[in-house]
C-alpha cells in the first residue's frame, strides 16, 4: 500500500504534463492497457484471455451469447438446426462485409471450421475444436457441421472461440501473414498490430447493419501491453491511459479517490488454480508423484484467506475444480480440504518428507502477492517453493512442457458455461496442460463430453470429479473478480464472462 501511494502521489503531480482525458474524448479514441502481450492475436492460436478479448472486437462468430442472459442468437449465421445428435445445419447471413472489402460466404465458414478442427493446424486449445468432425457446404448460403461426437455446448464453442476467416486472403497471405495483418468481419477492424507492444483497431463503417454487437460509439481502440501493473496504473493516473482491469483489489479505494477515476469489481467464471506434477513430467524423484504429499499441498493453502483479503469482492473458492455455474460442476462429488496445515505436516511426514523439500514454483500471475501467500502457506509447513515469475506466454510453454513442477496459472474456460471447456484442457488424454496423466479420469472426462445425455455426463463428470479431488491433482484456488479501473468520461459496462466488450463503450 505504501509504495502505491507513493505511486499515486507522483503520479498526481505530473497530471500537469500528461494530456488531458478531454483530448482523448475529442479524438474519440479509447486507450486500453494490458498486462500480457498476446503473441499472435488471431483467437485460434492464442490461449490467453487478452487473446480473446482483442478477437471479439475485430471477428464476429456464427451465433453470439448474450453477455447478460447467456441466450444464444443469430449472427454470422441467421438460423440453425440439429438434424441429429451430430449433425449441425447454419444458414449463412447475406450481405456481410470482411475488413478487406471482400463479402463473406458458406466458403470461408466451412474454410475456417476445418481449419480450426485439422490437427496440423496446430490451434492453441485443441479441446475446443475436437468435436468438429468436418463441415461441408449444402448451398449456396448453407453450410453443415458434422460432429465427431454428440456436443451439447455447440453453440457455446460457435459463440465465443470460432470466428470467422476470409479464406481467400489468408491463402494468399498464409498463417504467419494473417497473424501479421489480420483480417475479420467484427465490429471493429485492425490498422496496426506490433507484436508483443500495441494493436489499433478502428471502426469498420461497412460493418453489417443488426449486429447484436451494434455499430461502435468509439472510433478508435489503442491497445498497450505493459507488463509492471504499477507502470499500468502509473499511466491511468496520469490521464496516458483511460482503461485497464486487474489492478490490485487494495488500490480500489485509491482509484476511487481521484476525481476522473472509477473502479469497479466484478466475478468472473475464471479461476486461480495450482497445477501439481502428479505424474511426475519434471523427472525422477519427484515428490509430487506421492499422493500425500499433494494431499498435503491442498490442506496448506488457505484458499478462503486468499479470497477473502487478497482477491475480495465476493471471490469464493470453488469445492470442484471448475467454475461453480458450469454444467458438470459437482461439489457434491468433491472430496473436501478444510485449511489445516497441522494435517498437511502430518501427511508430509507420512509421505518420507518430515522436513519438508523445495520445490520450482512457476507462475505468471499478477498481482505477484498471490503467488506469494501460497509460498508463505506451502513454507508453514515445510515445502520451500522457489518462485520463478515469468511472462504469460513463457510460463505457459514452461508448464506444457513438463518443466513446471508447481504452476499457478488461472484458467477463464473462454467463458462456455459448460466443464466440458476445462476438464478436457486439465486432465484429458493428450492436453499438453495435463498434470496427473490419469486413463481412468481421462476416460471419464472423454465419457462426459461425448454424449446429449444430460443424465450420464453428469454421472461421468461427477465421478471425474471424485477423481480429480480424492487424488489432489490440480488444487482449485478462488474465483476471479475484476477489478476494472477506467475513466469517469467513459460509459462502460462489465460482464460476468470476463470479456470486456469494447465496441458497448462510449465518452459521455
Amino acid at each position: 500500500m505504501k509504495s502505491f501511494r507513493r505511486t499515486l502521489l507522483l503520479a498526481a503531480a505530473s497530471l500537469a504534463l500528461a494530456a488531458p482525458a478531454s483530448a482523448q474524448k475529442a479524438a474519440d479514441t479509447l486507450r486500453i492497457t494490458f498486462t500480457d502481450a498476446v503473441p499472435n492475436v488471431d483467437m485460434y492460436f492464442n490461449s490467453q484471455r487478452t487473446g480473446l478479448i482483442l478477437a471479439h472486437q475485430a471477428w464476429d462468430m456464427l451465433v453470439h451469447r448474450d453477455p447478460s442472459t447467456f441466450e444464444i442468437k443469430p449472427s454470422l449465421a441467421t438460423d440453425w438446426k440439429f438434424n441429429d445428435d451430430n449433425t449441425l445445419d447454419l444458414t449463412i447471413r447475406q450481405g456481410v462485409k470482411f475488413h478487406d472489402g471482400s463479402t463473406l460466404s458458406a466458403d470461408d465458414v466451412v474454410y475456417t471450421i476445418n481449419m480450426a478442427a485439422d490437427p496440423a493446424s496446430k490451434v492453441a486449445t485443441p479441446s475446443n475444436y475436437a468435436w468438429i468432425g468436418k463441415a461441408e457446404k449444402t448451398g449456396e448460403h448453407t453450410v453443415r457441421i458434422k460432429m465427431s461426437r454428440p456436443t451439447p455446448a455447440a453453440l457455446e464453442y460457435l459463440a465465443m472461440v470460432t470466428p470467422i476467416h476470409p479464406k481467400a486472403y489468408r491463402e494468399r497471405v498464409g498463417p504467419e501473414g494473417f497473424a501479421a495483418k489480420p483480417v475479420g468481419a467484427g465490429p471493429y477492424k485492425i490498422v496496426k498490430n506490433e507484436q508483443g507492444k500495441e494493436v489499433v483497431f478502428e471502426r469498420f463503417d461497412d460493418y453489417w447493419a443488426g449486429s447484436p454487437k451494434g455499430k461502435p460509439a468509439i472510433k478508435t481502440l489503442h491497445v498497450r501491453f505493459i507488463s509492471e501493473l504499477a507502470t499500468q496504473v502509473t499511466e491511468l493516473l496520469a490521464q496516458r491511459s483511460d482503461w485497464m482491469w486487474n489492478i490490485n483489489p487494495d488500490q480500489r479505494e485509491n482509484i476511487n479517490k481521484m476525481p476522473y477515476l472509477q473502479a469497479v469489481q466484478q466475478e468472473s467464471m475464471r479461476i486461480g488454480y495450482v497445477s501439481i506434477d502428479a505424474a511426475g513430467r519434471t523427472g525422477a524423484g519427484n515428490p509430487l508423484t506421492n499422493l500425500k504429499v499433494r494431499q498435503a499441498i491442498w490442506h496448506a493453502v488457505n484458499r478462503q484467506e486468499m479470497a477473502d483479503k487478497l482477491v475480495t469482492g465476493g471471490s469464493r473458492v470453488p469445492i470442484a475444480p471448475c467454475f461453480p455455474s458450469q454444467f458438470g460442476c459437482d461439489a457434491d462429488a468433491a472430496m473436501k480440504y478444510p485449511y489445516d496445515p497441522a494435517k498437511a505436516k502430518a501427511l508430509l511426514a507420512e509421505a518420507g518428507f518430515p522436513n519438508g523439500f523445495e520445490i520450482d514454483f512457476v507462475t505468471y500471475v499478477q498481482p505477484t502477492q498471490w503467488s506469494a501467500a501460497i509460498q508463505n502457506y506451502l513454507g508453514a509447513v515445510g515445502i520451500k517453493a522457489k518462485i520463478n515469475q515469468l511472462g504469460v506466454a513463457p510460463a505457459i510453454q514452461k508448464a506444457q512442457k513438463g518443466e513446471a513442477p508447481l504452476y499457478h496459472g488461472s484458467w477463464g474456460s473462454y467463458s462456455v458455461n459448460d466443464v466440458s471447456a476445462i476438464f478436457p484442457v486439465m486432465y484429458g488424454a493428450g492436453a499438453l496442460d495435463n498434470y496427473s496423466r490419469d486413463p481412468e479420469l481421462e476416460k471419464l472426462v472423454a465419457e462426459g463430453g461425448s454424449s446429449n445425455d444430460a443424465a450420464a455426463r453428469k454421472k461421468a463428470y461427477s465421478a471425474a470429479i471424485k477423481i480429480m479431488t480424492e487424488k489432489a491433482y490440480w488444487l482449485p484456488l478462488f474465483t476471479y473478480v475484476n477489478t476494472y479501473a477506467f475513466q469517469k468520461g467513459l460509459d462502460f459496462k462489465t460482464f460476468p464472462d470476463e470479456l470486456p466488450r469494447f465496441y458497448f463503450a462510449k465518452w459521455k
